[in-house]
């Protein structure tokens, strides 16, 4: 991978999925700051070549992205305030990819989080368990907003098999991967996802 092609990704949480997708963008070739509570859960990740920060401020200072995998809503909510000095730092145009199981109105108070630290949230729960995660191949539900779509297309292929889209291509769609690549689609914010499925079955449009 180039320099130009990589991102400094900050992961906040380096449970047992956390860890494993801090690992896989590691392996993939970016530069990432792992941060967890218990910092024994992260340490391991060093082996891979990423920094354990000691705080989420300094995990998250001048990253492209923040990839969140905690408890809970609650939990993402308090990590990411404890941060709130580091956001300031992120580079222009940073995106938050929220990647825990949070209910619908935590995914709301989330967004407005963002939204006052200027980043671009892409709420994208994930579909799998260790071993999908430990092999790159989740299934991840994206939700945003349709400016910021093809942008996503970066942070997903080092994590996923696949990643649902609904809704009209992009104007300028990419030439579609091979059968072995990871492919990135997006899902409507509140689609439901056995739709998500069908359409993902039929032939969705892929970035």
């Amino acid at each position: 991978m180039t320099d130009r092609l990589k991102l400094t990704v900050s992961v906040l949480g380096t449970g047992i999925m956390g860890a494993a997708m801090a690992r896989n963008l590691a392996r993939a070739g970016h530069f990432v700051r792992a941060w967890n509570r218990t910092r024994a859960k992260a340490e391991p990740l060093a082996a891979d070549g990423a920094h354990i920060a000691e705080t989420p401020a300094e995990a998250v200072r001048g990253a492209d992205v923040v990839l969140t995998m905690l408890y809970d809503g609650a939990a993402v909510r308090e990590v990411m305030r404890e941060a709130a000095p580091g956001l300031r730092t992120l580079r222009s145009g940073g995106a938050w990819v929220q990647s825990t199981t949070v209910g619908i109105e935590a995914v709301a108070e989330l967004a407005a989080l963002a939204r006052e630290h200027g980043l671009v949230f892409y709420d994208s729960p994930v579909l799998g368990t260790r071993q999908p995660a430990e092999a790159g191949q989740l299934t991840v539900l994206g939700g945003l907003k349709a400016p910021h779509s093809t942008r996503g297309a970066r942070h997903a292929p080092p994590l996923s098999a696949s990643l649902e889209r609904e809704g009209p291509p992009p104007p300028h769609p990419a030439k579609g991967p091979s059968s072995s690549s990871p492919s990135l689609n997006f899902v409507r914010p509140g689609a439901p996802p056995s739709r998500a499925f069908v359409r993902h079955a039929e032939g969705t449009h892929r970035l």
